[in-house]
């Protein structure tokens, strides 16, 4: 966990596709100081993914990546989420989709080892919920989403659930034969699901 004064530097090497050596300067206000920053309890949270594959559904997992959050339910105006993922990481527990995943058609790994998703905008839903507006980067393909999620805070331990479905073929994954729906279904949903923590 990186800190507060390198949260910002973060969002900038995340804010362009890595498939890039010099990512353009991110646009965004630089977070406040006084923003609690939050650290991320990896062996409590999970970053995975769902699919269908011929009706079938099946369920995946990215092993390894990283996330800087800076939070503060009073003012979300400071608050900034900067996730970065190792798309090699992916697997699902079936061989031969998972040697299928780093390959051109899909993921791309040699060209576009990593996703990201920076928010640009957080806002209330309701008690305990929240929508994070952002860039999502996937193949060097952007698109602006919202991601639901709701939040759970007692003293300054966080538990953070949130579910984005995307359309796989926006970001140019699934190619040749897979380029339609009859086989792979088009519709992905990712799944987050993050405990951290910040100083008490």
């Amino acid at each position: 966990m990186l800190r507060r004064s390198t949260v910002a530097a973060l969002a900038l090497a995340l804010a362009t596709p890595l498939a890039y050596a010099k990512p353009a300067p991110l646009r965004h206000a630089p977070i406040a100081l006084k923003t609690p920053v939050w650290t991320v309890d990896k062996a409590a949270s999970r970053l995975s993914f769902k699919g269908q594959v011929n009706g079938q559904g099946f369920d995946g997992v990215f092993k390894k990546w990283d996330a800087e959050i800076a939070f503060d339910p009073k003012t979300l105006k400071g608050t900034r989420i900067a996730v970065s993922i190792d798309m090699p990481s992916a697997v699902t527990g079936d061989p031969t989709r998972d040697q299928m995943l780093p390959t051109g058609d899909w993921f791309a790994v040699q060209r576009f080892p990593k996703a990201s998703f920076i928010s640009t905008e957080v806002t209330p839903a309701g008690p305990g919920r929240y929508q994070a507006i952002g860039d999502l980067v996937i193949k060097g393909q952007s698109r602006r989403v919202s991601l639901p999620f709701t939040l759970q805070i007692a003293r300054n331990v966080a538990h953070l659930d949130g579910a984005l479905a995307i359309d796989r073929r926006q970001f140019g994954v699934g190619q040749g034969q897979f380029s339609g729906a009859d086989t792979v279904a088009s519709g992905v949903q990712i799944l987050v699901r993050l405990t951290a923590k910040t100083a008490p």
